[in-house]
């Protein structure tokens, strides 16, 4: 889910306020809405382009770089591609990794996992989340596309793709329950025991909405049928719809049981947009933004993120601890690791002091704020393909943001923006601002080394590991 995969207003105009866009007036999140107007939202928030270098970034407080699950995992095989990483973290997490759910854990929390999981391969570790430190687990395996969302099929099981069929869902087995219905009944009755039983929760809902396949959710297909989008482009609408309709649901329960003041909800995307509209390479399916899900411009990897206390009471010791800005707009970078050392922090729990961390707290951005001591930074490392972009790295440093291809002739690896003067990355700057391009390729390299980056391997022999250089330019 992209950050324009929604009504709720991210981008902003050229003084700073929120813009509508023709997508926004598509798509229907009014509960995203309502979760915007309790708390702040990002316009430039962050994750990795495909999906689960994303989730265990979040899991972990590191860059993709650093933990080296670089690209998705395929449960089946290796899939570092022809001149890929040969060394990177196909098997994902493991028993014994140190994970915000295995922290938070110790500290007394229940940790609940309901939905995608996608964490490693196929009889590993990782995709178990049980062994990744979650008391319990609901639909979550090794695969990250469902092979149906509909009940009556029953999520897949006993059909062709029954390998990838959504566990753990039995009950609804044969009936007309939408998977993302299934999965929101079930994260209600977690939460439900856990505040019945006054233990403190950590729940890792994630759905498996929106990836692929497009089926249609039938409770809001009428939403979108005289839209003029094509039908693949309406069924991504529907489920959308289905996200948003689970995400007041959760919001209303929380209510209902009386602890909405004490739980902190953060909403965002593990990558950007996969809607089916347009070129991934252009500006179309996260339009005013270039690019979608799996490609090397913002509208891969920029995702919608939204902070806010269920229910906002000023006096409440939980929201004096972290206070969130009611309705403000947040426009400084900021990325999925920061999760990890953010939500520690407020449950005044410790990371081991031999976690590497790269995530910074939120904590002051969450205030409305600026953050003058926080890098304005981020590092997307992709050096796998075949895939909508293949063999890459981007460095966003301030404004700026340098796109480096590794198998491009020389001369031509590199594309440079200025992303506050063209948001929409259509002019690449490398001709006309040389120093910048060395500027920003030296600082990539820089956080590329400090976080032992592993590299693609050279076209001409497959073998040879190749690093940007200088003289590329």
């Amino acid at each position: 889910m992209g950050v324009m995969d929604t009504s709720v207003a991210f981008l902003t105009d050229e003084a700073g306020k929120p813009e509508r866009h023709p997508l926004n007036e598509f798509y229907r999140t009014p509960a995203m809405e309502r979760l915007a107007q309790r708390g702040v939202r990002f316009n430039q928030f962050y994750a990795m382009s495909v999906c689960s270098p994303t989730r265990i970034s979040i899991m972990t407080g590191q860059n993709a770089a650093r933990h080296h699950a670089t690209n998705w995992i395929n449960p089946t095989k290796d899939n570092a591609g022809p001149y890929g990483a040969a060394g990177w973290n196909w098997i994902g997490l493991k028993k014994g990794d140190i994970t915000l759910p295995g922290v938070l854990r110790e500290s007394g929390y229940k940790t609940i996992h309901v939905g995608k999981a996608h964490f490693g391969p196929m009889e590993h570790d990782g995709e178990e989340p049980l062994n990744l430190g979650f008391d319990v687990n609901v639909a979550g395996h090794s695969w990250g596309a469902p092979s149906s969302y509909y009940g009556e099929k029953n999520y897949g099981h006993g059909t062709e793709r029954d390998r990838n069929a959504v566990p753990h869902l039995e009950h609804y087995h044969g009936t007309d329950t939408f998977l993302s219905e299934a999965l929101t009944l079930e994260a209600k009755k977690q939460v439900a025991e856990a505040a019945q039983s006054d233990q403190p929760f950590f729940l890792h809902f994630s759905h498996y909405a929106v990836h692929s396949p497009f089926d249609s959710d039938p409770r809001f297909a009428a939403n979108y049928k005289d839209s003029g989008k094509p039908p693949a482009a309406q069924a991504f609408a529907t489920l959308i719809e289905g996200i948003d309709k689970s995400l007041g649901d959760m919001l209303d329960q929380l209510e209902e049981l009386g602890i909405a003041e004490n739980t902190l909800v953060l909403f965002l995307g593990d990558n950007g947009t996969d809607a089916p509209l347009g070129n991934p390479h252009e500006i179309a399916c996260a339009a005013p933004l270039r690019g979608k899900k799996g490609a090397h411009y913002e509208g891969g990897m920029r995702v919608p993120f939204i902070a806010a206390w269920a229910a906002t009471d000023p006096a409440n010791p939980w929201q004096k601890r972290l206070p969130i800005a009611a309705g403000t707009l947040q426009s400084q970078v900021a990325n999925v690791t920061d999760l990890f050392p953010t939500l520690l922090a407020l449950a005044d729990v410790e990371s081991p002091s031999e976690h590497r961390v790269d995530g910074n707290s939120l904590a002051t951005l969450f205030t409305g704020a600026a953050d003058a001591n926080r890098p304005q930074q981020f590092l997307m490392h992709y050096p796998h393909g075949p895939h909508r972009s293949s063999y890459f790295t981007s460095w966003r440093d301030g404004d700026w943001k340098l796109i480096y291809h590794y198998h491009a002739p020389v001369g031509k690896r590199c594309e440079l923006f200025n992303l506050a003067q063209d948001p929409c990355e259509s002019r690449n700057l490398t001709a006309e601002k040389p120093a910048e391009c060395r500027r920003l390729l030296n600082g990539m390299v820089a956080a590329l080394e400090d976080a032992g980056a592993q590299y693609p391997r050279a076209l001409a022999d497959g073998e040879t590991l190749q690093r940007p250089e200088l003289c590329d330019l």
